[in-house]
Order: structure tokens, then sequence, then C-alpha cells
């Protein structure tokens, strides 16, 4: 069932990004630093799902990111997977889930998700910069002062977040609300192919197992 459960949500997910895309034009932006602010409009004002909307904006949030991510780590020693970093990420949020009285195991596979995701998002950056030059980024964030901080801000407000929708979780109409809800943030951000192929990847394990 949850793997039925999970196509579906792929599949609506994937005809409302693509109905997104070609509602905000084919000319999208390639980075991050040349997207416009998000528009500020949440689903529920247009008709839209929105008790998903906080979890699926703060996915899309950590997944630009990614972009900076890989600005710092381009060019450098630094690998795109850091398996002591990550399992480090992952001990941290089980125990915080565990004092939310949420499932610890639960929450850390949607944090092992966001992960692959913007390691996913990475990798196709890098692939764009080897190919195009001069798309290369040409500043370097600081990745321990500037980056890092930012995800972690992201991940207390997504813990809280998934706090918050714990019961709308684990209904049986997740997978579609959560798809209706991450097309709406992946229109209001202006996610291009890689962004939207990245937040797909963010979302197997954000509705509750049957």
């Amino acid at each position: 069932m949850r793997a039925q459960r999970l196509r579906s949500t792929l599949t609506v997910l994937s005809t409302l990004t693509t109905a997104a895309t070609l509602a905000l034009g084919t000319g999208g932006p390639a980075t991050a630093a040349e997207w416009p602010a998000p528009v500020h409009h949440t689903a529920a004002a247009h008709g839209l799902t929105s008790d998903l909307s906080s979890v699926t904006e703060l996915l899309a949030q950590r997944l630009l990111l990614a972009d900076k991510v890989a600005a710092a780590k381009y060019g450098t020693d630094t690998p795109i997977d850091d398996p002591e970093r990550e399992a480090r990420i992952l001990d941290d949020v089980r125990a915080r889930a565990a004092g939310l009285g949420l499932d610890p195991d639960a929450v850390a596979a949607v944090f092992r998700d966001q992960i692959e995701a913007n390691k996913l998002v990475q990798r196709g950056l890098y692939a764009r910069w080897d190919a195009n030059p001069g798309e290369r980024p040409t500043e370097r964030p600081d990745l321990a002062k500037e980056v890092r901080p930012a995800l972690d801000r992201i991940t207390t407000q997504l813990l809280a977040a998934l706090d918050d929708t714990e019961r709308a979780r684990s209904l049986p109409s997740c997978g579609p609300r959560l798809a209706t809800a991450a097309g709406w943030s992946a229109y209001t951000h202006r996610l291009d192919g890689l962004h939207l192929k990245g937040l797909g990847r963010a979302l197997p394990s954000v509705c509750a197992a049957p």
C-alpha cells in the first residue's frame, strides 16, 4: 500500500509541477541566485489543500540551499557525500523527534530523504557546471558559517512542522494532498527541472505508513 501511495503521490506531483512549469514559461532560471523572491500567497488562498504546505515549503527552502552547498564544495576536495555528518544529523533528529513524541525512525526517514534530495541537486549542478563553465558560481559561500546554520534552522522548523501535521500525514488522503502542496511550493519558488526532481526525491517518507 505504501508503494502504491507513493506512486500516486509522485504522479500527481509530476502533473502539478508540469502545469506550474507551463504557467511560468519555459525560460526558467538556471540557478538559485537568478530566482525571484517567492510569491507570498498561500495554498489556502487559492482553494488548495494547505495543511501540508508548511512541510513542503520547508522542503523547497532546504532544497534551494543545495545550490549554496554545491557552490561551496565545487572545485574543492570536499565531497558531496559526507556519511559522518549525515549520521550526526539523523541521530540528532531522532533524539529531537522522541522529545516531541514523534516516531524517531519515521522522522529520520524524512530527513534521510532531504539529504538524498540535496545531494541529487548537487550532483546535477556539478554536471551542469562541468558542461557549461560560464554557469559556474563566481562566489564560494562559507559552508560552516553561512550554509549549515541555515540548514540547521530549517531542521528545527521542519521538526515542528512534522509535529503539527502528524495527524494529517497519517490520513489515507495524505499522498494527493502532499502532492498538491508540493506542486504549489514548486510553483511559488519557480523550481526548474533539476529542483523539481529533487523535490520529488524529498517526498516519499512524509506521509506515514498505513
